[in-house]
């Protein structure tokens, strides 16, 4: 039987409605594109309890390779942040180090959803540290040049690779899904399972998709929701428009 990575959605906002239709399909996770999508602090501190209440796991794309964005994802309850913008091993060793607490990393200790509005101790702390997610998104030519010492960081549970900045920084313009583009996924993918570390990749296309079977790929992006809500919408216009050319 073919391997199944988990797979997850790519989200952009906080549309209840569509969240509920990820899970009812059966998707495992999703990924909240903070960057680049429109989440304040206020939707995504309400927005993270609704998506682990619907029994999602909650993949966090913070804003900016910074301790505040990272730190206040994992205080609202995420179960994991990918970092974006990491260059190299001294960058993601201090920016990984903002998710796990000392003697681990440093994140700081604050009150709240993740202590059930109660008080903490070494125990909790320790549970934190081992269940918390911390992936590095490699989009970075520095970060690919240092991905094996990446990828053994104590303070780094996985690596998800960005295809498109990627083939861009890299030189190759606009990802084509080239033996250049596959040899990065191969060699990020080889240093996670080289230190005992999970891997995601976004599988937008068919051969990404399958890319993350064969290869045996922990976590599967299938869809970003504009490109579903388009594709959504075209579907029904396409077929409207060849019943309408069939009539005349």
């Amino acid at each position: 039987m073919p391997h199944s990575p988990k797979q997850g959605a790519w989200l952009s906002d906080s549309n209840v409605s569509n969240a509920e239709i990820i899970a009812r399909l059966g998707y495992d996770f999703v990924v909240l594109d903070v960057e680049h999508g429109v989440f304040d602090l206020a939707i995504l501190e309400r927005f993270i309890p609704v998506l682990k209440g619907l029994g999602l796991e909650v993949l966090a794309k913070v804003l900016v390779p910074e301790r505040g964005p990272i730190q206040q994802a994992l205080d609202f309850g995420a179960d994991g942040v990918i970092i974006p913008h990491i260059e190299d091993f001294a960058h993601a060793k201090k920016v990984t180090a903002f998710a796990k607490f000392a003697p681990l990393g440093n994140r700081s200790l604050a009150g709240g959803r993740t202590m059930s509005y109660g008080p903490y101790d070494d125990e909790w702390v320790a549970a934190q540290d081992r269940s918390v997610k911390v992936f590095p998104l490699i989009e970075e030519p520095g970060a690919v040049e240092d991905i094996e010492k990446i990828a053994a960081l104590p303070t780094v549970d996985g690596l998800f690779v960005g295809p498109g900045d990627l083939s861009v920084l890299r030189g190759r313009g606009t990802l084509k899904l080239s033996k250049a583009d596959f040899a990065d996924f191969r060699r990020i993918l080889a240093a996670a399972r080289g230190n005992g570390k999970l891997y995601g990749h976004p599988a937008w296309t068919a051969a990404e998709r399958e890319f993350t079977v064969e290869e045996e790929a922990d976590y599967a992006i299938l869809v970003m929701q504009h490109a579903a809500v388009s594709e959504g919408f075209a579907n029904a216009k396409d077929r409207m428009e060849a019943l309408v050319g069939g009539v005349a």
